[in-house]
C-alpha cells in the first residue's frame, strides 16, 4: 500500500511538473517546486527555531546600514517590476477587464514571463524581513500571520507564475509592488534613525493604501463574475486573488474602524512617549496598521481588537 501511495504522488508531482509553463525553464528555481519549498522550510526552520535558539544569550544585532540599503533595494526593485508590468502589457495591449495570457514566444510575451518571475523571486528576498527580526530580537513582530504570509505566499505564486506568467491575475502582482514603492520607501527612512522621523509624517496614510489595494484588486476580479465570456486561462487563479482581497480588505477596516472611527488609539501619555522614541525599521514598524514604538528596550504594541497584521501582508 505504501508502494502505491508513493507510486501515485509521484506520477501526480510529474504530472504537475509537466504543466510548467516551458519558456520558464531556464529561470532560477522554476524547474521544480522542491528548490523553493526547500528554501521556505528552512526559513521556517531557522525563525521559528533555530534563530531564536542562536540568539537567545546574544546581545541583538543593530543592522542599521543593512536595513537601509535592503529597504531602498526593494524600492528600486519595486519600481522596476511596476515598470516591466506595465511595458508588458497592462500599459500597451491590456484592456483591464478580461485579459487572457499570451504564451507565444513573442518579446511582449517573454517580457510579462520574465517580470511575472522576478515579482516571485521579490517575495524570496523579503523572506530577509523575519530574519531581520530575528537577529534584533524583535520577536513581537514575529507574529503568525506575518510567518504565514511570507511563507505561504512565494510558494502559491511559484504555482501561479508556473502556469500563468500574465493575463488579468497579474494585476494584483503589480499593484502590490507598487506599494511595496512606498511601504519599503518608509521603512528605509525609519530605519536611518530619528532625524528623519519628520519625513515620517504620512505613517498614518499606511493603512489607507492598503485599503485603496484591496479594493482595487477586488474589484478587478469581480469583473470576471459578470462577464458575459472570459477566456483567462485559470479562472481558479481569479478565485483565489478575489478571496484574499476580500478577506484583508475586511480585516484592514475593521481595524480602521476601530482605531480612526471608534477612536481606540494609545493614551495621550503613551503617544507623548512615542513621539520621543528612537524609531526604526522594527521599533516603528505597523502592524495591524499601526506602530510598535521601542521604550526602554520593551516593544509596546498598539493595543486593538482585530487579528495582528503585519503590514507586508500585502504580497498576495
Amino acid at each position: 500500500m505504501l508502494q502505491e501511495f508513493y507510486s501515485h504522488t509521484m506520477d501526480i508531482y510529474h504530472y504537475l511538473v509537466a504543466g510548467i509553463d516551458p519558456r520558464l525553464k531556464d529561470y532560477p528555481l522554476m524547474q521544480s517546486p522542491i528548490p523553493m519549498t526547500t528554501i521556505l522550510l528552512c526559513y521556517l526552520f531557522f525563525v521559528l527555531y533555530l534563530g531564536p535558539r542562536i540568539m537567545a544569550n546574544r546581545k541583538p544585532f543593530q543592522l542599521k546600514e543593512a536595513m537601509i540599503v535592503y529597504n531602498f533595494i526593494l524600492v528600486g526593485l519595486s519600481i522596476y517590476i511596476v515598470y516591466e508590468f506595465m511595458m508588458s502589457g497592462w500599459a500597451t495591449t491590456y484592456n483591464w477587464r478580461c485579459d487572457a495570457i499570451d504564451f507565444s514566444n513573442s518579446p511582449q510575451a517573454l517580457r510579462m514571463v520574465q517580470v511575472a518571475w522576478l515579482f516571485w523571486f521579490s517575495k524570496i528576498i523579503e523572506l530577509m524581513d523575519t530574519i531581520f527580526f530575528v537577529l534584533r530580537k524583535k520577536h513581537s513582530q514575529i507574529t503568525f500571520l506575518h510567518i504565514f504570509h511570507h511563507s505561504l505566499m512565494p510558494w502559491t505564486w511559484w504555482w501561479g507564475v508556473s502556469y500563468a506568467p500574465g493575463g488579468m491575475g497579474s494585476f494584483h502582482a503589480m499593484v502590490n509592488s507598487s506599494v511595496h514603492v512606498i511601504m519599503y520607501f518608509y521603512y528605509g527612512l525609519a530605519a536611518a534613525g530619528p532625524r528623519f522621523q519628520k519625513f515620517l509624517w504620512w505613517k498614518k496614510y499606511m493603512t489607507a493604501i492598503q485599503l485603496i489595494q484591496f479594493v482595487l484588486v477586488s474589484l478587478h476580479a469581480t469583473q470576471y463574475y459578470f462577464m458575459d465570456s472570459c477566456d483567462f486561462q485559470f479562472p481558479v487563479i481569479i478565485h483565489l486573488i478575489w478571496m484574499y482581497g476580500t478577506f484583508f480588505f475586511v480585516l484592514f477596516s475593521n481595524f480602521w474602524v476601530q482605531a480612526y472611527v471608534k477612536g481606540k488609539r494609545l493614551p495621550k501619555q503613551d503617544i507623548k512617549q512615542c513621539q520621543n522614541a528612537k524609531t526604526s525599521n522594527g521599533s516603528a514598524h505597523h502592524e495591524n496598521g499601526s506602530a510598535h514604538m521601542e521604550q526602554g528596550g520593551i516593544i509596546k504594541p498598539l493595543k486593538s481588537q482585530t487579528t495582528s497584521l503585519y503590514l507586508v501582508v500585502v504580497g498576495v
